[in-house]
């Protein structure tokens, strides 16, 4: 390591060698970006002026559109302007914030789809309890322990990757910065780095979608033991929910669980896109498109501005 000089900034790939995204970066991320905001805050207007929503499940909808608007926004606006000026560079400190702020996004997104599962489980199953067990202390509880907790979770996940040394390549094999790539260019030893994503895998992720999965299984159990609560409305709403959460967590776990060996620098930025923008983007459509209370909120909502216009 005598000749190595230290990384004091790095250079995002922006696309693999012979390989031309400039069409991802130009149409397919600013129209996914556009398309993600305008749905997510729809969803933060509606369920915030209209009062009939003002309810557990909106509540925590609301706090998932306006952290998909955050998610979304730590990287492909960067990712562009950085296509638009041809230039991919960025600091060290800029890089450690990109990790820290995609990490807290991510983890506080699980465990808002994850209360969300619980909510409908309690509002299916429990009806009688409802009011009881999701009381609005219990949400802004739970709200202020999963960012609390993101906290933590990112800034030790950030804390053991920056105290690697970097001194070989500064060249990261994504559109941002991610722990994986980084992890790739050290040339300290990653054992434990490996060992806590594994751990953080297995513990967090694992445990949310055992949780949204019994959940739906005891929500779906029930529904079918009364047919008088339409099965069919409850499989069309809650089936959308857990394939979004499976295209997360199996795209988030791609990239952070595959070995370096074998690890393919366009599918690791395919894989990469999907979890930190599919998600945001499908969430508004899932939850909006397909919910007709909150259809209904938003035709009161535009009647009431038209009325006042007039």
């Amino acid at each position: 390591m005598a000749n190595s000089t230290m990384v004091t900034e790095f250079l995002l790939l922006g696309s693999p060698d012979g390989w031309n995204l400039s069409f991802l970066y130009f149409t397919v991320f600013p129209m996914t970006y556009l398309g993600t905001l305008l749905g997510n805050l729809l969803i933060v207007t509606v369920t915030t002026v209209d009062q009939n929503l003002h309810t557990p499940m909106y509540f925590f909808l609301r706090n998932l559109s306006i952290l998909d608007m955050c998610f979304i926004s730590i990287t492909v606006p960067n990712a562009f302007v950085n296509a638009l000026t041809i230039n991919w560079v960025i600091s060290v400190t800029g890089c450690a914030t990109q990790i820290f702020l995609v990490l807290f996004c991510a983890y506080v997104e699980i465990l808002i789809l994850s209360i969300m599962a619980w909510d409908r489980y309690v509002a299916i199953c429990q009806p009688l309890q409802y009011p009881l067990i999701m009381n609005r202390q219990f949400c802004v509880r739970m709200t202020l322990a999963f960012l609390l907790s993101g906290l933590l979770y990112a800034g030790v996940h950030t804390g053991n990757t920056f105290r690697l040394s970097f001194c070989q390549s500064n060249v990261v094999h994504q559109f941002f910065c991610d722990v994986p790539s980084l992890l790739r260019l050290s040339c300290s030893d990653t054992t434990s780095n490996v060992v806590l994503i594994l751990v953080s895998a297995v513990v967090i992720c694992g445990g949310c979608f055992l949780f949204i999965a019994m959940s739906y299984i005891h929500i779906f159990s029930a529904v079918l033991k009364f047919p008088t609560r339409a099965p069919g409305k409850a499989f069309s709403t809650c089936t959308p929910h857990i394939l979004v959460v499976s295209i997360f967590l199996s795209s988030g776990s791609g990239v952070y669980l595959r070995s370096s060996a074998t690890s393919d620098t366009l599918q690791d930025m395919v894989l990469s896109a999907f979890y930190t923008m599919i998600p945001p983007f499908l969430n508004p459509l899932i939850y909006s498109l397909r919910n007709k209370q909150v259809k209904e909120a938003v035709r009161r909502v535009m009647q009431r501005q038209l009325l006042s216009g007039k």
